[in-house]
């Protein structure tokens, strides 16, 4: 319940769930009943800190195992600063672990966003998406060398094509420009084989291709 895109509030997903605590509770009632295992979920800041707060508790009366809580509200835009403060409310308000979400986009900001607001963990999105080796404590490693493993660990995987042009977007985006030739071969590329040939990894590509067919007898 914390995505604020178009796509999502028109159809009545995301963030849109936030003014809809009945359709809230039948969504995660449901889960709990028919799941085994626990059952957590996310939610933006609403207008007021109370209001937040009441949502807040009001989940947590149903029995979720944790919540994460994202420190904008719905018409913030990614450049305004995240309220750790107003994720600080929550924690003080639930005695269920809270995940704090939102400005953590280097190993020490983990720390620093747990200390500032008191959650149990950290949730990272474009942080992690812009450069995965954000969780490592001895620093980020470079972002070409991040890019290229997320390349090969995608072939290896058998990534979905759209998945992980997504998130080569997103370091493209953050870190260059998708105008430059780079940028626009990532979004007319079709297939694995089309990014492993723009980022020279045929050969690897090839030599898993070869190995996953005879796994797969």
């Amino acid at each position: 319940m914390g995505c604020p895109k178009s796509f999502s509030i028109s159809g009545g997903m995301g963030a849109a769930l936030l003014s809809k605590p009945e359709t809230i509770h039948d969504i995660l009632t449901t889960l709990k009943r028919n799941l085994d295992i626990p059952v957590t979920c996310k939610i933006r800041l609403l207008k007021t800190p109370p209001d937040t707060v009441e949502l807040a508790r009001r989940i947590e009366k149903i029995g979720v195992s944790a919540l994460a809580v994202h420190g904008r509200k719905v018409l913030d835009r990614p450049r305004d600063p995240a309220k750790w403060d107003e994720i600080a409310d929550v924690v003080a308000a639930l005695s269920i672990p809270v995940i704090a979400n939102g400005d953590v986009f280097d190993y020490e900001d983990i720390q620093r966003i747990k200390d500032a607001t008191g959650a149990t963990s950290v949730m990272i999105a474009r942080g992690a998406l812009w450069n995965a080796s954000v969780f490592s404590p001895h620093g980020k490693l470079p972002w070409e060398d991040v890019k290229r493993e997320y390349v090969r660990k995608s072939i290896l995987w058998d990534n979905d094509v759209k998945s992980t042009k997504h998130t080569l977007k997103e370091m493209i985006m953050h870190h260059s420009c998708l105008e430059l030739p780079e940028g626009k071969a990532v979004i007319k590329s079709e297939t694995l084989a089309d990014i492993s040939r723009l980022y020279g990894e045929e050969e690897y590509f090839q030599f898993v291709q070869k190995n996953r067919m005879l796994l797969n007898g």
